[in-house]
C-alpha cells in the first residue's frame, strides 16, 4: 500500500471513530474505504473491527459520566454485547457473508424509523396504560428479559459485521427504557466497544487480519472516538434523534444498493 492509501485508511479510522461515537454506524465510513484501497471484504471486515477498538475506548471514556447512574444497564449491555459478538464472530468465519447481510438493511431501516417514532409510541403506550388504570413507573432503568434478548441479538450482528449496530441498539433501548438519550448513546458506545473487543479475541487467533490496516485504523479511531464524544455530548436530544434517523436511512440505502 502506498502513502496515499495509508493516509486514506487513517482517515477512514478517524471518520469512523467520530461517527460511531457521536451517532453510530461508523463501519459505513471505514469499510468502503478499505475496499476502495484493495482490501478483500473479509480482511477489511475483521481488520476494521479490531482497529476500531481504540476508538471505542476513547469514545466510551468520553461518555463515562452519562453512564454513571445506571450500573445495572452498564453490566447488562456489556455482557449481552460480549456474548452476542462472540457468537457473531464465529458465524462470520463459519458461514458465507451473504447469509446474514440480505436482511440487515431492512433491520437498520426499521430501527432508524423506530428511533424517530419512539417518543410518540412511548407516549401512546403510557396513555393507554393510564386509561386502563395500570400504574406506569416513572423511570424504567433496568433491562428485562425481552430487552436483554434484543441486546444479545444486536451483539451477534456486531460481531458479524456491525454497520448500523449502534442505530439498532439506540432504537430498542430508547423504546424499552426511560433514560436520557445521551445515556442511551453512552450505552451504545459501550456495547460497540464490548462487541469489538469480544470479536477481536476470536479474530486474533483465527481470522486473516492485516495488521497494517489494523494499526492505521486504530490510530485514526483513537482520535476520532475522542472527537466524537465531545461532539456527541453537545447534541440536543432532538438533534441527536434526527441525526440517528437520517444516518440510519443512509446506512440502509447504502447496504441495499451495495
Amino acid at each position: 500500500m502506498d502513502l496515499l492509501g495509508m493516509l486514506a485508511v487513517v482517515g477512514a479510522g478517524l471518520g469512523a471513530g467520530i461517527v460511531v461515537t457521536a451517532i453510530g454506524a461508523g463501519t459505513l465510513v471505514s469499510f468502503p474505504i478499505l475496499l476502495a484501497v484493495g482490501v478483500s471484504p473479509l480482511v477489511a471486515n475483521v481488520s476494521n473491527t479490531v482497529g476500531l477498538v481504540p476508538g471505542g475506548v476513547t469514545g466510551t471514556w468520553g461518555y463515562r459520566s452519562e453512564m454513571a447512574g445506571y450500573p445495572q444497564l452498564v453490566r447488562r449491555v456489556a455482557l449481552t454485547s460480549i456474548v452476542g459478538a462472540l457468537v457473531g464472530a464465529v458465524l462470520l468465519l463459519a458461514f458465507p457473508p451473504g447469509a446474514f447481510e440480505a436482511v440487515v438493511p431492512y433491520l437498520v431501516l426499521f430501527a432508524a424509523t423506530l428511533v424517530g417514532i419512539q417518543p410518540f409510541v412511548s407516549a401512546a403506550l403510557r396513555r393507554r396504560a393510564e386509561r386502563r388504570g395500570i400504574v406506569v413507573a416513572a423511570d424504567r432503568e433496568t433491562m428485562g428479559p425481552g430487552l436483554t434478548a434484543v441486546s444479545s441479538v444486536v451483539g451477534v450482528y456486531g460481531g458479524y459485521f456491525g454497520a448500523g449496530q449502534g442505530v439498532m441498539l439506540v432504537a430498542f433501548l430508547a423504546l424499552g427504557l426511560d433514560v436520557p438519550l445521551q445515556a442511551i448513546n453512552a450505552l451504545k458506545n459501550l456495547a460497540i466497544l464490548a462487541a469489538n473487543v469480544a470479536a477481536t479475541v476470536v479474530f486474533v487467533f483465527v481470522a486473516p487480519l492485516d495488521w497494517t490496516i489494523v494499526a492505521l485504523i486504530a490510530v485514526g479511531s483513537l482520535v476520532g472516538g475522542w472527537i466524537g464524544a465531545h461532539l456527541g455530548r453537545r447534541l440536543s436530544p432532538t438533534l441527536f434523534r434526527v441525526l440517528v434517523v437520517l444516518f440510519g436511512y443512509v446506512v440502509a440505502i447504502r447496504l441495499i444498493v451495495g
